[in-house]
């Protein structure tokens, strides 16, 4: 697909490269070149988007009066390449790009006042609360419970797999108010303050020897009812609403791309850009790149005021398994750079890592020293928003009608 610009988009395109050029420091792109999992780390999120906030441009996506901005299909396709190709790192998505538009579209008006602006400032910074030890994939299972108190709830239960909890100071969160009924039925969307007396966060350490989940405990935690997020025992809705943001609110195809043109840079330089190496690439280049079309079609919907849809379940499992499919690739390139995290020191919770995806330890091509604990860590990919297998259920019987 070849793409022509309007003089006045290729205008834009060269605003948001100077931008980049003077604000994106070697420190942040060095960083992202070495990431290992879809999120920075909470310092480094923070610093790019308060940069980000200071032009305007931490949240385009949002409506223009919470912050967005009222750019065309063309200008956020040209945003988002040009920040992959600059190497930028990412932001959570948690506040940005998940919390934030559910509450922009389940929200009462005084919500959005009180959390869209901190969520942009970064005061706030968010975790997800949905799975739990036996509800992952089959969500409506969960079984956390909100007891109603008055003007609040009493919560008790626990969630797993909760990423950055360790880091976060609020939660959005499903809870059970009501189980007399459906599994879908019964569940509340309820904002929760992890810094409140009776939550307890363990660290999970991953393959690749990271801290980046948890598992967070709830022991009588109060929460004002203020907090709901939609109609009580109706967040089911709004879960779902969300969910379509967290699936394919995110374009893989450019970042796709550029980790692949770095592959095939490196193993030029390497001497190792045999023909079946370069064969893998390709192949997998021409994948990407009609999904970024895919991608390129779904925005333009989104700009009409439209919500990712079934398309979402679509744009995640063929983004997450093709970023596995680089990993794959990258490992058999990168032979003896391959180099796995070690954790540094021990505390009374367990392992804790503070080499993270800075890596300013390990030595070696910035494209290559990271790709073990990538390839560990992308093993989450077709399992978490919903597992894989899930998002095909779900197109069998939206789309196909099965």
């Amino acid at each position: 697909m070849q793409l022509t610009f309007s003089p006045a988009e290729e205008a834009f395109r060269d605003e948001v490269r100077s931008f980049l050029d003077d604000a994106l420091t070697q420190d942040l792109k060095r960083y992202a070149a070495r990431m290992t999992s879809v999120y920075a780390e909470k310092p480094i999120a923070l610093e790019w988007q308060a940069i980000l906030l200071e032009k305007g441009w931490a949240a385009p996506s949002w409506p223009v009066e919470h912050g967005g901005c009222d750019w065309s299909v063309a200008q956020h396709y040209i945003f988002d390449l040009e920040m992959a190709k600059a190497g930028a790192p990412p932001l959570s998505p948690m506040g940005i790009g998940m919390c934030g538009p559910a509450l922009i579209g389940h929200g009462s008006e005084a919500q959005k006042a009180h959390y869209l602006p901190r969520i942009l400032s970064g005061e706030d910074f968010w975790c997800q609360g949905y799975s739990e030890p036996h509800a992952g994939s089959d969500l409506a299972a969960l079984t956390m419970s909100a007891e109603d108190d008055g003007d609040a709830f009493i919560c008790n239960g626990s969630k797993i797999w909760t990423t950055h909890a360790h880091e976060a100071n609020m939660m959005f969160c499903l809870v059970r108010t009501d189980a007399s009924g459906k599994p879908q039925q019964g569940i509340t969307f309820l904002l929760i303050d992890m810094t409140a007396p009776g939550v307890t966060v363990d660290p999970i350490i991953m393959l690749s020897g990271e801290h980046i989940q948890n598992a967070v405990f709830f022991d009588d935690v109060r929460v004002s009812k203020a907090n709901v997020i939609g109609d009580v025992d109706k967040g089911w809705t709004v879960a779902k609403y969300l969910l379509e943001f967290e699936r394919g609110g995110s374009s893989y195809g450019p970042r796709l791309l550029q980790r692949l043109g770095a592959l095939r840079r490196t193993a030029a330089e390497l001497g190792r850009l045999d023909a079946d190496l370069n064969m893998a690439i390709a192949a997998t280049e021409m994948e990407a790149e009609a999904l970024e079309a895919a991608e390129l079609m779904m925005m333009s919907e989104l700009s009409s005021g439209g919500t990712p849809g079934l398309k979402a379940s679509m744009m995640k499992i063929k983004g997450t398994e093709l970023s596995q499919r680089v990993t794959e690739i990258a490992l058999d390139l990168a032979g003896l750079h391959v180099q796995p995290f070690q954790p540094e020191h021990t505390s009374p919770g367990g392992p804790v890592v503070t080499r993270h995806s800075s890596n300013q330890g390990l030595v070696g091509p910035d494209s290559l020293v990271t790709v073990a604990p990538k390839y560990l860590n992308d093993r989450a990919g077709s399992i978490y928003a919903g597992s894989n297998e899930i998002q095909r259920n779900i197109l069998s019987k939206g789309q196909l009608g099965l």
